[in-house]
């Protein structure tokens, strides 16, 4: 077991990962979808090492009522909804409870959409693959929510690509998606910032950077809201 960081910062991770999915370079039939927002950092280093399209696929941690850091599930684009089941029934929480955190998720979904995108259209994926990046997988909540979507909005094949996660976690996601890469699988995982020597928060000004720039190396992008029509600016984390 390793007794430090594996990773830089975020930048350094996506640059790792970047090498695992060389094979993917400057290919037009593939889009990096990035998770906000620590995600991000991640996917903009691998789509501008291979030269892919960058977007965002926004998910929001279900929280559990008076205890938010503990997840019992996730909400994204659309109202998919992907819930922790046995949590859920262990702690009888009634439907009403979760209905009420879910739209409160979804009116901060909708109101980043604004903010990240600033009237930049989402990226189509009908027939593409899809490369869903975060900066790590915990639970593995989020990134099931988002495999979910993409398969909604048409995705030919899913790929999750991260730089470490649970073993378990990572385990049970390989079988929902065409392929999973994860660069380390820790048998000691607590979380995921103990594999990075900088875990700073992403903030929404970077998110926003980092798409400006990605959008102006692809200005050609095409594209489809998830309802089936178009949707309605960083300090770069240091190459060391």
């Amino acid at each position: 077991m390793r007794d430090e960081p594996e990773f830089k910062n975020r930048t350094h991770a996506g640059r790792l990962l970047a090498k695992a999915l060389a094979r993917y370079a400057g290919d037009p039939g593939t889009v990096v979808l990035a998770l906000p927002r620590g995600g991000v950092p991640v996917g903009y280093a691998i789509a501008h090492e291979l030269d892919l399209e960058l977007d965002i696929l926004i998910v929001r941690k279900l929280g559990m009522p008076g205890h938010e850091e503990y997840a019992i599930g996730a909400i994204g684009a659309g109202g998919v909804r992907v819930l922790q089941e046995d949590v859920v029934r262990e702690y009888g929480l009634p439907s009403e409870t979760i209905d009420e955190i879910s739209a409160r998720e979804l009116r901060e979904i909708e109101r980043r959409e604004r903010q990240y995108r600033g009237g930049h259209p989402p990226l189509a994926l009908h027939g593409r693959t899809a490369l869903l990046v975060d900066d790590g997988l915990a639970t593995g909540s989020t990134m099931r929510a988002a495999i979910r979507i993409a398969r909604k909005l048409g995705a030919a094949r899913v790929v999750v690509a991260v730089p470490v996660g649970a073993p378990d976690t990572c385990e049970a996601l390989e079988r929902e998606v065409d392929e999973l890469i994860c660069l380390s699988r820790p048998m000691m995982f607590f979380a995921v910032s103990q594999w990075y020597r900088v875990f700073d928060q992403t903030s929404d000004s970077e998110v926003q950077d980092l798409l400006a720039l990605a959008w102006r190396e692809h200005p050609s992008a095409a594209a489809v809201g998830i309802h089936g029509k178009p949707a309605q600016g960083v300090r770069h984390e240091g190459p060391d």
